[in-house]
């Protein structure tokens, strides 16, 4: 195989980008072959844009038409285990769009589902691919910044109007999403939260449904986390705040990292600040610390990762974020949820049946939104608000 044969399910904002990136020749690795989609309209766009392209207006005929080798899944939270599912059962690999699904067990019986059947399974978390990022968790990863202490992060700068919320049916409800900031803006927040500093193994959250908007759903959460070695975390998030701040503070024994505006700020310790608590003579000193920064480009992360899903599927190369790194993520929120729900701590792993009965139960109460219209943007709008935001 020299090219890998992707199909895209779900030719809204996201699966008609992704398509656009293909077609400008940024992944030279993927053809796509064929799309699905139950709108006509989004079909027809498709052909004028790639008349080879087979179109589809039922997803399952296109995994069992043989045009494709892999999927990439682009439709609504809920619907993204089905398709996952749907594609391994036939030997298909898949990327998904985050998150991987809205509850935990839906992400644990899919990661299941890939390793039975042989293919890769890969998330579409392309904030991964920002250098800053990667270099901060090279640092932490790589023990530079000493026992880790704490990880506070302020991202409020997902602001939203309450026009966003009422452009469509499925926003900012429990039936639709599954939940608010935490399902829809945050998940990248998550992950990376976890892929820099690892994994809590409880956390205490307030997540404040409609604070800020005419919406069932949290559009302002809290968490605080506890790590097994006695580091803490703090993750703040909103889209209520107007202007946001986008600010990720790690310390650690041996220093300090700070990102924010574009750049990663590294404070380093001259020796380890236990071992100074306790050496030194004087009351009111600190260790030496010396200074370094860094700035990069930001790359486009999307083509990067699907360039990389192909490669692992082509050549064996590794997943920069496979679906065990989903089921992180959103564990996380799940647990979040529960913590507030039930206002007490709440383990990681989660309670999923738990989980499951409290979000079928809001399910049931919510009432339906009156349907709102939403189009495609612009693939210069997308890439713009795809970007990491300081």
């Amino acid at each position: 195989m020299e090219k890998l044969r992707l199909g895209i399910i779900g030719m809204g904002n996201m699966g008609s980008g992704h398509l656009q990136s293909i077609i400008d020749g940024q992944c030279p690795k993927i053809e796509v072959t064929a799309v699905a989609d139950i709108n006509s309209k989004k079909l027809e766009n498709v052909k004028n844009k790639c008349s080879s392209v087979v179109c589809f207006e039922d997803a399952i005929k296109m995994l069992d038409s043989g045009l494709i080798d892999a999927a990439l899944i682009a439709v609504p939270h809920y619907d993204h285990p089905k398709y996952a599912i749907e594609c391994f059962k036939r030997g298909i690999h898949v990327m998904t769009e985050k998150p991987a699904g809205v509850y935990a067990r839906q992400v644990r019986e899919m990661n299941e589902a890939a390793e039975k059947a042989g293919v890769k399974f890969a998330i579409m978390f392309n904030q991964r691919s920002n250098p800053l990022f990667t270099k901060a968790r090279e640092i932490v990863q790589s023990g530079k910044l000493g026992q880790p202490k704490r990880l506070v992060w302020i991202v409020t700068n997902w602001y939203r109007t309450q026009a966003y919320y009422d452009s469509g049916s499925w926003r900012a409800t429990w039936n639709g999403e599954g939940g608010g900031v935490l399902l829809n803006q945050a998940p990248h927040n998550l992950d990376l939260w976890q892929w820099i500093f690892g994994m809590p193994k409880k956390v205490r959250a307030f997540c404040h449904v409609g604070k800020y908007h005419n919406i069932d759903v949290e559009d302002d959460v809290t968490i605080y986390g506890e790590y097994e070695n006695g580091a803490t975390s703090v993750f703040i998030s909103t889209t209520g705040e107007a202007p946001g701040t986008n600010r990720l503070e790690i310390s650690g024994d041996l220093g300090k990292l700070v990102l924010e505006d574009g750049k990663l700020k590294w404070w380093k310790l001259a020796m380890p600040e236990r071992e100074f608590c306790f050496t030194s003579k004087e009351g009111f000193c600190s260790p030496e610390v010396t200074y370094e920064e860094f700035t990069a480009e930001e790359p486009d992360g999307h083509p990067i990762l699907l360039n990389n899903f192909a490669d692992s599927i082509l050549n064996g190369a590794g997943l920069i974020a496979d679906g065990r790194e989903g089921l992180n993520s959103l564990s996380i929120s799940n647990a979040a949820y529960i913590s507030s729900w039930t206002d007490n701590w709440a383990e990681i792993p989660t309670d999923e049946a738990l989980f499951e009965d409290y979000l079928l139960n809001l399910c049931r109460k919510e009432k339906s939104k009156e349907q709102g219209g939403e189009g495609n943007e612009s693939p210069e709008s997308l890439k713009e608000r795809w970007k990491v935001r300081w």
